[in-house]
């Protein structure tokens, strides 16, 4: 099932849901995914400061899949911003040379 999201509320109310749908208590889910039971009760309650990245690995680990919907005309950006970060993640070329052995 899809649903919009316009607040960390809205995350926190699905993720509330998807807890007690599989009869987890705060502290169990906590525990299964590596979390503690305060950074769950603050996501669940929709905390605006919650981290993002933290989030995403809680939701993941529920099961609950993120995507966001993003205008056509941004489509050809995002593909060129991704393209200079997996140039900047690429190993650069050594140009050093070996240095010569002294005899």
């Amino acid at each position: 099932m899809q649903i919009p999201v316009h607040s960390v509320e809205d995350i926190g109310l699905a993720l509330r849901a998807v807890r007690r749908s599989h009869k987890f208590r705060l502290d169990d889910m906590a525990d299964t995914v590596g979390v503690s039971k305060q950074f769950v009760s603050d996501l669940e309650l929709g905390k605006d400061t919650v981290r993002m990245g933290l989030a995403l690995k809680v939701l993941a680990d529920m099961g609950v899949h993120v995507s966001v919907d993003i205008p056509g005309d941004a489509a050809q950006e995002l593909e060129l911003l991704k393209a200079k970060r997996s140039e900047a993640k690429a190993p650069a070329k050594s140009s050093r040379k070996t240095p010569a052995k002294r005899t």
